[in-house]
């Protein structure tokens, strides 16, 4: 459903039949956006954007503008947004660069009004980003996170899936997963057990949970040692190889514990 005389959309677009556009909306070439679709007033969706199945975006939202990277030279990238995903009021989705070529945000996804997703970046499915939260270049966020209103984070970090961030903070390093991060600096501030109640994880996983990051965190071993002590002395699960596996491969480090 679309009307011709209030909203631009470029005949080479490649928009479902069931997509609503409201009026005053600009819509470029090289887009594609699914089924169930609802595009409100004045969004501008420029080229490169992929729109999946049953989203909303609310009015004055930009999706797949260039990246705000001066290192980029024009090349055909990307800005992914899966299905079923909310975006608010005046959010901003860049597209990506050569270095990944894509900004990706997934599956039942909120992101509410005037957050800003820069190029490259990996967003999960479920992922909550409150008001105005703003996620540099080439950050990636997990699976089911909850990112507090205002929060800015730095380029490069990566928050684990499951975590919770309060509102304000100013994230430079990388957040493990199933955490609460929160104070000035970011720190640790315990294990996300609600949230992890609500998606069915049982006590015995969020107590080894716990257990594994009283080792990280409040054992006085330093992050290599705690690992090691980790991988000896605790029985495998899927979740312990995770925290693992994330805190060897974070590049920036991970937040301190707090003091």
């Amino acid at each position: 459903m679309r009307n011709e005389t209030l909203a631009y959309v470029h005949p080479a677009a490649k928009i479902a039949p069931s997509v609503v556009i409201d009026p005053f909306v600009t819509i470029d070439q090289n887009v594609e956006i699914g089924e169930g679709t609802r595009i409100g007033s004045n969004v501008t969706i420029m080229e490169g954007a992929r729109i999946g199945k049953n989203c909303t975006i609310f009015p004055g939202a930009v999706i797949s503008a260039i990246p705000q990277d001066l290192k980029f030279r024009g090349e055909d990238t990307l800005a992914i947004i899966g299905d079923n995903t909310t975006i608010r009021e005046c959010v901003t989705v860049n597209r990506g660069t050569a270095a990944r070529g894509k900004t990706v945000v997934g599956n039942n996804c909120l992101l509410m009004a005037y957050c800003h997703v820069a190029h490259d970046c990996i967003v999960g499915d479920n992922v909550i980003m409150s008001n105005a939260t703003q996620l540099a270049g080439e950050v990636v966020v997990d699976n089911f996170a909850v990112i507090g209103g205002g929060t800015l984070v730095h380029q490069f970090c990566h928050i684990g899936p499951h975590v919770m961030i309060q509102g304000g903070a100013l994230v430079n390093k990388d957040i493990p997963p199933y955490v609460k991060a929160a104070r000035e600096p970011i720190a640790y501030a315990g294990v996300n057990s609600i949230g992890l109640r609500r998606r069915n994880f049982s006590n015995e996983q969020i107590r080894e949970i716990q257990e594994i990051y009283r080792y990280l965190y409040l054992s006085g071993l330093n992050v290599s040692d705690a690992v090691e002590r980790i991988e000896a002395e605790l029985p495998a699960t899927k979740e312990r190889d995770e925290i693992i596996l994330f805190v060897r491969n974070s590049k920036r480090g991970i937040i301190r514990g707090y003091v």
